[in-house]
């Protein structure tokens, strides 16, 4: 493929759910794979600083629980269309939210902790400070991100593209043959 927004019959009614932990690419994997399968694209991060400010200072000001109700109801206006949706690390900790996912296409996104130290540093994320914490909140959500995910992409050193064409093409082949999920990746 070229990179041209390609929709299918399999693919204009689904949606596609990123999951992962902070800084594994769900942004911009989303939005890649968005355009690539002709679908709308949503980041429900996005979706609650426009509505309320940023992140980090919802987090300072109201703290985390006030947070996670916000970006609860971000994600479930998120899943009742069609579309590519990136949630925050933390959205699945929400078992209305693990919930929805029974009705979506799950892509875990991962990555190594050798590749993920440029990629929050200089963070504003209010729950990863440095390598050390980012590590001890995967390790605590890691066995969760594997029971929720269909599918499995490693962002850690392959180009985007590539990353994006796996997946389209896994949505392709198990939207065509009517499976939700491929032999060995569940």
């Amino acid at each position: 493929m070229n990179g041209a927004a390609v929709r299918s019959e399999s693919t204009t009614h689904v949606t596609i759910v990123l999951i992962g932990p902070p800084a594994a690419g769900k942004t911009r994997v989303g939005k890649r794979l968005a355009k690539r399968l002709g679908l709308p694209f949503v980041d429900t991060d996005a979706v609650v600083v426009s509505q309320h400010g940023p992140i980090p200072a919802i987090f300072a000001e109201l703290g985390e629980p006030h947070f996670r109700r916000l970006e609860r109801a971000a994600v479930a206006e998120a899943l009742t269309g069609p579309g590519v949706v990136s949630v925050g690390g933390g959205a699945v900790l929400d078992p209305d939210t693990q919930s929805d996912l029974a009705g979506a296409s799950v892509v875990l996104l991962t990555v190594r902790p050798e590749a993920i130290a440029a990629r929050i540093a200089n963070s504003k994320r209010p729950l990863v400070s440095d390598l050390e914490s980012w590590k001890r909140l995967v390790a605590q959500r890691a066995d969760l991100y594997s029971s929720l995910a269909d599918y499995t992409a490693d962002t850690s050193s392959r180009p985007i593209e590539t990353i994006v064409e796996e997946i389209a093409h896994w949505i392709d082949t198990t939207r065509a043959s009517g499976r939700d999920t491929e032999e060995g990746q569940r």
